[in-house]
């Protein structure tokens, strides 16, 4: 593969699929060009708005859009999508996490490693949530290290080396929290369900790795909703909302929001600016309101059937 010397690299910033595809498509970058790319990184809401005005771009971990349909970018990714690629390059697998993607084109290039493999296999497990991974539950300690302290923070703690997180002393703090806090937002959550409509609930858990806790959740079928949803504020009037399935209903559910979209069962989207919590739930509602049933033809209102009618005078 002919690759054009990109001017900016972008990728997720949400999640360890984000940050480890990003730097190894620096680290091929320099390897390549012997420059280093500046890496940008985006919630969804801030990359829907972006301009694109590189030339040349590398892109990962976002579902390819017509926008990016140009002359020598290049766009890896794993998310559902309809659009097709005319001009840009697509690496494109459902089943392959983004960093598995970028891995994959670094050991063309021989930057292979054990230790970057190992590193993009936990990232990997974590993304797709491979639960019958040996390795899932240390790879889920791996993807919160993102969670809790933030993609640029772990960028500076690791030094732009992704390796550099394996063994990391902070994945002890992330062990001690997923004994102990799980299981306390486990209860606190399940019983805290909010039906949002008849087949959506949303969830609360005030401790502990959300994620794992819907998870959970929709395992044991702790509830009566197939889909799962959980409210997180990231500034002023600023909601993102992360709905959960088992069986692909997530993603759907998510693309009835602007810009939602994600994984079947996983999936994310950020509501319009609102003023409080309760707002945003009730947008929720609203919503996800299921469709008021058609009207037979020729078939009245109850309204309709009472207009003109002349009630008696009861005082008579």
């Amino acid at each position: 593969m002919t690759l054009a010397t990109p001017e900016v690299i972008c990728t997720h910033e949400s999640d360890l699929d984000g940050l480890v595809s990003g730097l190894l498509l620096q680290r091929l970058a320099k390897h390549m060009f012997g420059t280093e790319i500046t890496l940008e990184a985006f919630h969804y809401q801030g990359w829907k708005l972006r301009q694109m005005s590189e030339r040349v771009a590398w892109v990962a971990d976002f579902t390819f859009e017509s926008r990016f349909d140009r002359p020598n970018w290049l766009v890896l990714d794993h998310h559902a999508g309809d659009f097709r690629p005319k001009q840009a390059r697509l690496i494109h697998d459902l089943g392959k996490s983004a960093a598995l993607l970028c891995y994959e084109l670094c050991v063309q290039h021989g930057l292979g490693s054990p230790e970057l493999e190992r590193i993009v296999h936990l990232t990997h497990v974590s993304d797709l949530f491979l639960e019958e991974d040996p390795d899932f539950a240390l790879a889920c300690d791996y993807a919160s290290l993102v969670k809790n302290y933030g993609f640029w923070n772990l960028h500076t703690v690791i030094a732009g080396r992704p390796e550099a997180l394996l063994d990391h002393p902070l994945l002890e703090v992330m062990q001690v929290r997923r004994r102990v806090e799980d299981p306390i937002g486990y209860k606190l959550a399940l019983a805290d369900v909010t039906e949002i409509s008849p087949t959506v609930g949303l969830v609360r858990p005030p401790v502990g790795n959300t994620n794992l806790v819907v998870h959970e959740l929709l395992n044991r079928r702790a509830t009566p909703y197939p889909v799962l949803v959980s409210l997180h504020r990231r500034g002023a009037g600023v909601f993102v909302v992360s709905f959960r399935s088992l069986n692909g209903e997530a993603l759907v559910t998510a693309q009835r929001f602007e810009g939602g979209g994600g994984h079947p069962n996983a999936s994310g989207a950020t509501l319009p600016r609102l003023s409080d919590h309760d707002a945003a739930v009730q947008f929720l509602r609203t919503r996800l309101a299921p469709p008021a049933p058609a009207s037979r033809p020729g078939a009245t209102t109850m309204a309709e059937a009472f207009t003109g009618l002349q009630w008696p005078d009861m005082n008579r």
